[in-house]
């Protein structure tokens, strides 16, 4: 098989494992904190396994101001005050505890703190000017894989609209992941991340800007997830089932950070930046659609993916396996309780043509889907699940 050229860039130290998190003071130390600005969920604060962290801060002496007023899908004017909280209190190192939301206040944070201006004026491809400080990420769900990807994403409130700053900027210097912080998960907050991470792995495996090595990650990502999205949710105590779900996570956000998406994130878009619809929650309510409308422009891929989730594949055609992965999929969200029709969320179907609208504005992950997406494809995809 010709390879070809591409590039490959990964993010910096990760490390990752049961128990990790014990070192994370010795670790921030490492990469140049000595005062720390911790970025977390509010969720998590509220919870006991923030204490691990302080504990291993305190444990080489580094001071931390706490920043917990993290939204679910986070406006842009958050982002701005993270970052001059960072300011304010001379901090040299940002560590982001939680889920997408908190890692991307974080990343935005750090480049806020070096760089003049507000998050809005960074939205976009490449508009930081200069590295922000250092930073370290603690993903507490196995969902968004932020902490290996160079975007973070915010809602423009006034035009309710969701847009990326994207700069390698943005990278973490560190990762440390620690299964053990995702045990005490509600499963419905362990389905809608997991199935997050499962749309970040198949769209960036099927995407046109994948790679041999992207695929690699991506395909790794849908075989793990795959075999312990179930088992996370049904028990989620099983520490086997939630490594393995850190882990696919982790696999999925390298390869969407070199990969990117597909069309299932630009159509998600304006259910959030509109109706706040949490994104792990629109990407699964859209992943088996758009499957559907791309598996036959990507056979072999989608035949492919169909083995990776465990299908029986054998003794089905190309097209016949293809289709396997769309039912396997939509299966697998039926049964983890994710929501099947925008109705279920409130969204009134007259505005689908706006959504349409907006979202064929996200123009790159349509240049990235296997088959082109018209305005009028994406109108007739919302109204499939309306």
């Amino acid at each position: 098989m010709a390879v070809g050229i591409f590039s490959f860039r990964a993010a910096g130290e990760i490390i990752f494992g049961a128990g990790a998190i014990e070192d994370a003071g010795a670790i921030v130390t490492r990469h140049g904190g000595k005062k720390i600005l911790m970025v977390v969920d509010p969720g998590f604060a509220k919870a006991g396994s923030l204490e691990k962290i302080i504990e291993a801060l305190k444990k080489e002496k580094l001071p931390h101001i706490l920043f917990d007023a993290v939204e679910p899908e986070p406006r842009a004017e958050v982002a701005d005050r993270c970052g001059e909280l960072a300011k304010k209190e001379k901090c040299d190192f940002v560590l982001g505890v939680g889920g997408g939301s908190a890692m991307d206040t974080a990343k935005a944070a750090a480049i806020l703190a070096t760089n003049e201006g507000c998050a809005r004026d960074f939205q976009g491809l490449n508009k930081v000017p200069k590295p922000g400080l250092p930073k370290g990420m603690v993903p507490t769900t196995a969902g968004t894989g932020s902490e290996v990807t160079f975007t973070a994403v915010f809602i423009n409130e006034e035009e309710k609209k969701k847009a990326g700053i994207n700069s390698p900027f943005l990278y973490p210097e560190v990762s440390i992941l620690d299964p053990e912080l995702t045990l005490g998960l509600p499963a419905a907050v362990t389905a809608f991340t997991g199935m997050d991470a499962l749309t970040h792995a198949i769209e960036s495996y099927t995407s046109k800007a994948a790679n041999p090595m992207s695929e690699m990650f991506s395909a790794e990502a849908i075989r793990r997830i795959g075999k312990s999205l179930r088992q996370a949710v049904d028990q989620g105590s099983d520490l086997s089932a939630r490594t393995h779900m850190l882990f696919g996570s982790l696999l999925a956000g390298i390869g969407l950070a070199n990969a990117g998406v597909t069309a299932a994130h630009s159509l998600a878009y304006p259910l959030g930046g509109i109706y706040r619809v949490p994104h792990g929650v629109a990407n699964a309510l859209l992943l088996p659609a758009v499957m559907e409308f791309n598996a036959f422009s990507s056979q072999e891929k989608f035949a492919r993916i169909a083995e990776m989730l465990g299908g029986k594949v054998e003794g089905l055609s190309v097209k016949e396996a293809a289709i396997l992965a769309v039912e396997t999929v939509r299966r697998l969200a039926k049964d983890l309780g994710v929501p099947q029709r925008l109705s279920d969320l409130g969204i009134p179907e007259f505005v689908i043509p706006r959504m349409a609208e907006e979202a064929v504005k996200v123009a790159r992950p349509l240049e990235n889907n296997p088959r082109p997406v018209s305005l009028a494809e994406v109108i007739r995809l919302y109204q499939s699940v309306f």
